[in-house]
This record gives structure tokens, C-alpha cells and sequence, in this order.
């Protein structure tokens, strides 16, 4: 009998294709660490994703399990991770989406890091934003397109049991400093004392959202080393809409909803801490008084400011 504590392993997928969901499935397969469980959560796919999750499933029935909304529904993230979690039978839950890869020593690296700090609900490290996968690939981008490798922030301190409500504090300070859900390892208990995540966000910030509630509730955990790679590629939710033109209005769109959304919960959950409150009022400052934001902005960079007064000086004598 395996002594290891069992990880549920989730990839959620709605028409992933072929070669990206494969590798994903793969990473997972590749993992030194034995005992774990894949489900596969198809939110509705209508192209050969769901063959391919299918494959998998009766190739390895006793570790792979292939999961659908009732009527093969498409409901978005959010949901499809829900019904995951709901039918998890691991003491941890890791999640991976099916255009990333985990590297191979993931879950054996992670694993003993939280069973050493049993007061942490969480753990996560930093993630490769992976643009270098398209070498292999070379029809995929023109080479104007290609980009460096990089690692995210996801924390000031590194290696560390790191306090609530810190990690929060941090990214409404900075919303480039957060853990990508691809690399978190979190304990099954967190999502029956918090809940799971929010059906009501579906693709931007819905991670940030249930993140929150751990930030706000336990302590957690965060490594500087790298066990997962998140690929940049053209048909992704936000590359799609960054070559729309539209990715800056939705991050906009989707940061509000967020923002209000914390504010809510933190009123309804009667929740006081006085330096998430702040953070949150001067976070929100630019949305509800963008022209206060903007003299407060000026007032800072008094040169700046100068200089366009004396721009509008010398165009209003001229009208």
C-alpha cells in the first residue's frame, strides 16, 4: 500500500486541441512522485479534446478519470474546476491547464515541502512564462513575435511560511505579484472550509478571486524554485485578446470586478483588517476617481505636472 498522501491532479479543458492538451497529460504521467490521481474536466469541448481525454481515461483507468458537466455543458473555469475538486479523492489538489506542462519533479518536490509545514494551506513557486516551447515549433509565430523566457514574482519572500493576509496585501499593491494556479499544491480541507471557486468569474481574475479567500484565512507557503511552465501562445485566452485589441479594456474590466467583488466579501465576511482595507481603497481610487488618481499622480512628479500645465496654457491662449 502506497504511504505517500495522494494528489488529485486537475486539468480542466474546453477544445485544447491536440498537441499542447497531450503534452500536459503527459507531464503528468512523467511525475517521479507515484501517487497521485488525473481528472480530466471537459468544460463542454467540441473538437477532439474529448476523444483524446477519453483515450487516456480507458488506457489508464485505475489513475485517469474523465469528467463532464451534465449535458456536456460549457460553463467556464471556474465550474469546470469546481467539478473537479468535487469528485477529488486526494489529500492535496494540484491543477494544470491543458496548453501547460508540470515539470517532473513537481509533485515529488512539493509534496514533503507541505507535509513539513502542516499549517500552511498552500504552496507555490515561481512559473516559467514559457514563449521558447515555439522553437520546436517554427511556423507557430513570425520571429518579431518571439520573446525571452521569464520567471513570475509571486512574493517579496521566498521559501518562507508567509502569514495572512500579506500575500494579498502584496498583489492589490501590485497585480503582476501572484501565483500562477498552475503551480499551486493546496490541501482538499482548504476547499471545504473556504469554498471552491467562484462560477460568477469566469476567465479573468477568477484565480486571484479564490486565492483571496486563502490569503485572507491561512498561512501559506511560497518556494523560489520553478516547477511548472505556462506557454505563451497566439490562441490563448489573453493573446487572443491582446491581438484584438481588447486585452487592456478586459484586464481593466476584470481587475474592477475584482476589486469589487473583495470589497464585498470582506464587508459580508465582516472582515477589519485595517492594511487590506487600505490597499484595496487605493486600489479601487483609480476607477472610482480617476481625476483625483490623476492630479494625486501629478502632484507626485511635480515636473511632470508643470510641464503639462504649460501645455494647456499655451493651447488655451491659442484657442
Amino acid at each position: 500500500m502506497n504511504q505517500k498522501p495522494l494528489v488529485s491532479c486537475i486539468i480542466i479543458f474546453w477544445n485544447a486541441g491536440e498537441n499542447f492538451f497531450i503534452e500536459a497529460i503527459e507531464s503528468i504521467l512523467a511525475q517521479t512522485y507515484d501517487n497521485w490521481e488525473l481528472l480530466l474536466a471537459d468544460d463542454g469541448s467540441t473538437d477532439e479534446s474529448t476523444a483524446i481525454a477519453l483515450q487516456y481515461a480507458q488506457k489508464y483507468p485505475e489513475k485517469v478519470h474523465y469528467l463532464e458537466h451534465e449535458g456536456h455543458q460549457n460553463r467556464g473555469m471556474s465550474a469546470t474546476r469546481n467539478l473537479g475538486i468535487r469528485h477529488a479523492q486526494g489529500d492535496y489538489i494540484a491543477f494544470l491547464d491543458a496548453d501547460d506542462m508540470w515539470l517532473s519533479h513537481k509533485l515529488e518536490q512539493q509534496v514533503p515541502i507541505l507535509e513539513s509545514h502542516p499549517e500552511a494551506a498552500m504552496l507555490y513557486g515561481r512559473t516559467q512564462f514559457w514563449f521558447t516551447w515555439m522553437e520546436n515549433n517554427p511556423c507557430s509565430w513570425h520571429p518579431e513575435d518571439k520573446e525571452v523566457d521569464l520567471l513570475t514574482i509571486t512574493s517579496m519572500k521566498f521559501n518562507a511560511l508567509i502569514q495572512p493576509p500579506t500575500q494579498l496585501i502584496l498583489f492589490l499593491k501590485n497585480k503582476d505579484i501572484y501565483p500562477c494556479t498552475c503551480s499551486i499544491l493546496i490541501r482538499r480541507q482548504v476547499f471545504e472550509n473556504i469554498g471552491g471557486f467562484e462560477e460568477n468569474f469566469c476567465n479573468a481574475h477568477e484565480d486571484m478571486v479564490f486565492h483571496s479567500k486563502v490569503f485572507l484565512q491561512a498561512p501559506v507557503y511560497v518556494s523560489s524554485e520553478c516547477w511548472d511552465k505556462y506557454r505563451i501562445h497566439p490562441d490563448s485566452y489573453w493573446r487572443r485578446a491582446d491581438m484584438q485589441g481588447k486585452g487592456i479594456e478586459i484586464r481593466r474590466i476584470g481587475h474592477l470586478k475584482y476589486l469589487n467583488w473583495l470589497e464585498a466579501y470582506l464587508s459580508k465576511n465582516k472582515i477589519k483588517h485595517l492594511k487590506v482595507w487600505k490597499a484595496l481603497k487605493k486600489a479601487l481610487l483609480p476607477y472610482r476617481y480617476p481625476i483625483l488618481y490623476q492630479l494625486i499622480i501629478l502632484m507626485r512628479k511635480p515636473k511632470r505636472f508643470l510641464i503639462m500645465l504649460a501645455k494647456q496654457i499655451v493651447i488655451n491662449r491659442h484657442c
